[in-house]
């Protein structure tokens, strides 16, 4: 926690918009830490000012020399500690900054600045653009771990493997039909964000209460096509929240879907399956007190990570409503979970997809698994065997079942115990028992199956 309050986007204490976040630079990347940084908020709350007072010159409300004297802030690198410094006076971070603003400008040319605007039209503005910002970022994150599950999926998509429900041993499956559901998942993850970004993707510079009776709509059409936003069709003092709550929802199942991948990856590094495993480096240690360890730390990490950002989303929920026109108690609220389920997400998609690049898969090993138990996973084909021949349904189920029983409680082998079966005899030949244990019949259609996944 010391090392995150050192951190200019993590320090607290003053009430700056997405400041006082908790998260700690160990689990953040910088692409999406400066997204938050004060040095962008206001860079952002500069230019959503300086295109307003564009607008109202363009509609004779206020001098075009005025207008064109605050775009002489361009250049300049706003006084984070400055504009605290004012705040601390003012207790109002949107006027601490205009007066910095004033101060670059002059307070002549500043008159007209914020003209019949309130500072909810700053402060929502500016978060969505940072929202569709951070939804950008984590769209390129979310094709690097489709780009890495479809690699993997090609590569293992004859690779077979045991499938489990329960936990138990059920049919086999492939390990690339494994990577290549994890790829649907997360494709449709990616077309939902696709989704919430254009939802979050609006501005409002509509003044107190939303009315525009002091600020032409024509303002805010300008801002955000200048932002890259559109205009919300109705806003109060503020964005509706639902867009919000529906974003951090969004944000909550691709992490939902990250952990789904790491508690897969996991399960196959037990010691008692080892069928894949996180790739352990040279010089990489796995336990404090016993060096023979090779954990699953990354993608345990990444189960921690998931949980972190599905935690903003209640909250992002209980947002939506406010008091009439306006209230603030969402604000204190998005100051937290803005960077917070951003800046995990994006650290936590990086991760999976390296991970899912460098894991090792042992195929020898699925193999073995799979045998552990001398064909018992072959059961559900006997069964519809037997039906087919003229068996009831009731009897075939009860003839497998006993022959299967004696393989989990006696080690025995199934086909021979099946072969070895006058009744089951009675009904199915030798060599149609022996054409049951065939594993190729379970993978007859993985190119259906990949061809409606990657459509290829």
């Amino acid at each position: 926690m010391l090392a995150a309050l050192a951190h200019p986007v993590y320090q607290t204490g003053k009430d700056n918009p997405t400041e006082g976040s908790p998260m700690i630079p160990r689990y953040a990347r910088p692409e999406m830490v400066s997204i938050w940084s004060p040095e962008t908020k206001f860079r952002i709350w500069y230019e959503i000012e300086a295109h307003a007072c564009d607008a109202q010159a363009a509609l004779g409300v206020i001098p075009k020399e005025n207008a064109e004297a605050v775009w002489k802030a361009r250049d300049v690198e706003f006084d984070v500690a400055r504009i605290d410094e004012i705040e601390a006076v003012t207790k109002h971070d949107v006027i601490a900054f205009l007066t910095h603003l004033a101060e670059h400008i002059g307070n002549e040319e500043a008159r007209f600045v914020h003209q019949g605007m309130t500072s909810s039209d700053v402060l929502d503005t500016c978060l969505n653009v940072q929202l569709t910002r951070a939804a950008d970022l984590l769209l390129d994150d979310l094709d690097k771990v489709l780009a890495a599950l479809k690699k993997r999926a090609f590569e293992h998509k004859d690779t077979v493997r045991i499938g489990r429900s329960h936990g138990i041993h059920a049919e086999p499956t492939t390990m690339g039909l494994t990577f290549a559901r994890f790829y649907a998942e997360m494709d449709r993850n990616k077309r939902r964000l696709q989704a919430a970004r254009e939802e979050i993707a609006t501005g409002a510079i509509s003044g107190a209460v939303g009315t525009f009776a002091n600020i032409d709509p024509a303002v805010e059409a300008h801002v955000c096509a200048k932002m890259g936003l559109k205009p919300e069709p109705i806003s109060t003092q503020v964005i509706p929240r639902d867009r919000h709550a529906m974003f951090f929802a969004t944000l909550g199942v691709i992490a939902s879907g990250i952990e789904n991948i790491a508690i897969e990856i996991r399960h196959m590094q037990r010691t008692e399956v080892l069928e894949g495993e996180e790739f352990f480096s040279k010089g990489q240690k796995g336990s404090s007190a016993m060096p023979h360890k090779r954990n699953p730390v990354l993608t345990e990490n990444l189960t921690g990570l998931a949980r972190l950002v599905r935690m903003t989303v209640i909250p992002a929920m209980e947002n939506v409503a406010l008091w009439h026109e306006r209230d603030i108690s969402h604000s204190s609220v998005e100051r937290g979970i803005g960077p917070d389920a951003t800046v995990t997400l994006d650290f936590a998609l990086n991760r999976l997809a390296g991970v899912i690049e460098k894991m090792v898969v042992y195929p020898e090993a699925m193999l073995k698994n799979m045998n552990k138990f001398k064909g018992l996973v072959m059961s559900q084909r006997v069964l519809l065997a037997l039906t087919q021949a003229g068996v009831s349904r009731e009897d075939a189920y009860a003839l497998v079942q006993r022959n299967a029983m004696k393989v989990w409680e006696q080690g025995k082998d199934f086909k021979e115990e099946l072969l070895a079966d006058p009744d089951v005899a009675a009904a199915l030949s030798p060599k149609d028992i022996e054409e049951k244990f065939d594993l190729a019949y379970h993978t007859k259609h993985v190119d259906t199956i990949f061809a409606r996944v990657f459509g290829q």
